[in-house]
């Protein structure tokens, strides 16, 4: 079994939890957000993007007034995990798992998914990923174009280093699939704030599969990403 994979029996014992600490703090970058923090408002008020909350997070979350944390991680069975949906049952915070890729282009049923958890998610809400930069910025992306009816060249922005996101990594596949929109939109006339003219285009031969072999990442952003990162 790997270092951070345990099971939901084994996260009950003493002897569980205490190794369910050590992967959130050692494994999983925890002792690194104690001097980095790479937590931003995207709304006010409303909703943030943040990396992977302790459950000492998580509170200071709900003192703050947060009702909903998505996890966009997912459902994996890990130390970090049971800590995170042990807090939120205990603080009285909604969790949703909507997991969410950061070397994949996001797929039709994550877009969808994507349209449909931000109409029906009660707010004030964070979401989160690892480090708050690849998967939280894409998910930015779409919250501020669908939630909030920003224009998704505007959007992008959620997409910057200044977050993290190191485009000319692999992680740039996001970046790649919704520029290939934009170049679309501007050759049909479309709006970049038309949420209808997008997912006429996705639903119509976007093929996300198709968009990752075709994105090419350069070697000093895969060496950035995959080894000096570490990028989930």
């Amino acid at each position: 079994m790997a270092a951070d994979k345990i099971t939901r029996e084994e996260f009950q014992t003493p002897a569980g939890r205490k190794r369910a600490w050590r992967a959130l703090i050692m494994g999983d970058h925890g002792l690194l957000r104690k001097f980095y923090d790479n937590t931003h408002e995207i709304s006010s008020g409303k909703m943030w993007r943040t990396y992977q909350p302790s459950p000492a997070d998580l509170k200071k979350w709900k003192d703050k007034g947060v009702k909903t944390v998505i996890n966009l991680r997912g459902d994996n069975p890990s130390g970090f995990f049971f800590l995170e949906e042990d807090a939120c049952k205990k603080l009285g915070l909604k969790l949703i798992n909507f997991r969410v890729y950061s070397r994949e282009a996001p797929s039709n049923e994550i877009l969808h998914g994507a349209r449909k958890l931000f109409d029906e998610v009660e707010y004030p809400a964070i979401m989160h990923c690892k480090s708050g930069a690849d998967r939280a910025g894409m998910m930015s992306v779409l919250y501020l174009f669908f939630h909030e009816g920003r224009p998704l060249d505007e959007t992008l922005q959620q997409l910057s280093f200044k977050y993290g996101h190191v485009k000319q990594g692999k992680t740039g596949v996001i970046d790649y699939a919704f520029e290939q929109y934009l170049e679309h939109a501007k050759a049909t006339g479309k709006s970049l704030a038309s949420i209808d003219d997008f997912f006429e285009w996705v639903d119509d031969g976007y093929d996300h599969v198709a968009m990752k072999q075709e994105f090419r990442a350069s070697g000093w952003g895969n060496f950035l990403t995959e080894t000096v990162l570490r990028r989930e």
